[in-house]
């Protein structure tokens, strides 16, 4: 359908930015311009739901090797075998686990997600050829990348005020049950 009017048309992404949608417009765009079977793929990319298009497939592979990449250090951080979080995965990136791999040289958590959620973009770049720029990879990569500045935003300080206060408080109700 209209693929290159549709990426042509999108505001500009950054990744510590806000977002210029939600990702019910942007999926209503999507559904706007391109094929039914394109659009619906675009959802479950976003919904990291299954979906047998190539460009979905193509993307849960390459995500799946960063995160086991991410669970293997994560499961090493803390002593732990991670083979019961890995998933099988088709492919084999080097460039891009190692990448998640030295994201882990960061001790701190928040820049540590930072430069995960860089790999991830950068990652998901590798879907659009240079030579077709206003194709239909690249609306996948821009919804890629649309989600992963919208779960940025909900990381943010406030966000994890309010997560931090909440557990705590029932740490301090759990304790005084405790004593009583």
């Amino acid at each position: 359908m209209a693929a290159d009017y549709l990426v042509a048309s999108l505001q500009p992404l950054t990744l510590d930015g806000p977002s210029p949608y939600t990702a019910e417009r942007f999926i209503e765009l999507c559904r706007s311009q391109l094929s039914a079977v394109d659009a619906e793929a675009v959802v479950a990319v976003m919904g990291e739901s299954a979906s047998d298009h190539p460009l979905a497939a193509r993307w849960r592979d390459l995500d799946t090797q960063i995160r086991n990449a991410v669970a293997a250090e994560r499961g090493r951080l803390h002593g732990q075998d991670a083979a019961r979080w890995r998933r099988p995965a088709e492919g084999c990136s080097l460039y891009w686990a190692n990448r998640a791999v030295a994201a882990f040289q960061e001790k701190n958590v928040a820049r540590r997600e930072r430069l995960l959620d860089q790999v991830r973009w950068d990652a998901a770049g590798d879907l659009t050829p240079p030579s077709s720029p206003l194709s239909v990879a690249a609306v996948f990569t821009y919804a890629i990348r649309l989600s992963i500045v919208l779960r940025g935003s909900a990381r943010d300080v406030a966000a994890g005020n309010d997560v931090f206060n909440r557990l705590t408080a029932a740490s301090k109700i759990d304790l005084k049950e405790s004593n009583t």
